[in-house]
């Protein structure tokens, strides 16, 4: 891939970049280190060459597959959600989808795992990544709802779909201290909900209405 491809021109250019990170800014999202994220990964590789004049609009996009891409706000308040409470070293995505988030999150952590349960936009994403140098991410083709035990317990897990009711088995695979950032609720009534795992209890705390498709089981 290169370089003026991930830097991009024109409406992919980096004054195109600079004007959706202060819209970010002016939206609410204040963690400089998701700003910079934002700004930095070229979102236009993420999506159809004939989308790429629109990659820095702050909206959602079609990948294929009845998926999306979601719009950069809704990426940038799930990472800076994720972080809120504090570092994360080793976290959970499920929805990997083109891999832009994946590519957002990956270095802020430590160790990335991320499952998608459609094949083929899983191998996507795996070859833009490894384009973009990105190497502590481990990826999975599987059912999201059942998490990855055997890299749990995990500090945070972000998901990239929405779930009627948020899957047990994510909940058990968080640390203690641990968040969970997940979109529930059923099409037109979804809401961003942050679980953290407490000693004893779950804390839930609603970040406001968003819109995803839903979190489906089993692979394709």
């Amino acid at each position: 891939m290169t370089d003026l491809r991930l830097s991009g021109i024109g409406m992919t250019s980096a004054r195109t970049r600079d004007r959706l990170v202060q819209r970010l800014r002016e939206q609410g999202i204040a963690n400089l280190a998701v700003l910079e994220r934002i700004r930095n990964v070229p979102r236009h590789i993420f999506v159809d060459e004939a989308l790429g004049s629109r990659a820095y609009e702050d909206t959602a996009l079609p990948i294929g597959y009845g998926q999306t891409i979601s719009q950069p706000y809704i990426v940038a308040r799930m990472t800076e959600a994720l972080f809120e409470a504090g570092a994360a070293d080793s976290v959970l995505e499920v929805g990997t989808g083109c891999g832009y988030q994946t590519a957002v999150l990956a270095p802020l952590v430590a160790r990335l795992y991320t499952i998608e349960r459609i094949e083929p936009l899983l191998a996507r994403a795996r070859e833009r990544l490894k384009e973009l140098g990105v190497r502590n991410v481990r990826f999975r083709h599987g059912d999201g709802t059942l998490g990855w035990r055997a890299h749990a317990p995990f500090d945070g897990i972000l998901v990239a779909a929405a779930p009627l009711t948020v899957p047990e088995a994510l909940v058990k695979q968080l640390r203690v201290g641990g968040r969970l950032v997940v979109p529930v609720g059923p099409e037109g009534e979804q809401e961003l909900v942050r679980f953290t795992r407490r000693e004893q209890a779950v804390q839930r705390e609603s970040l406001g209405a968003v819109a995803f498709v839903p979190l489906l089981g089993g692979t394709a």
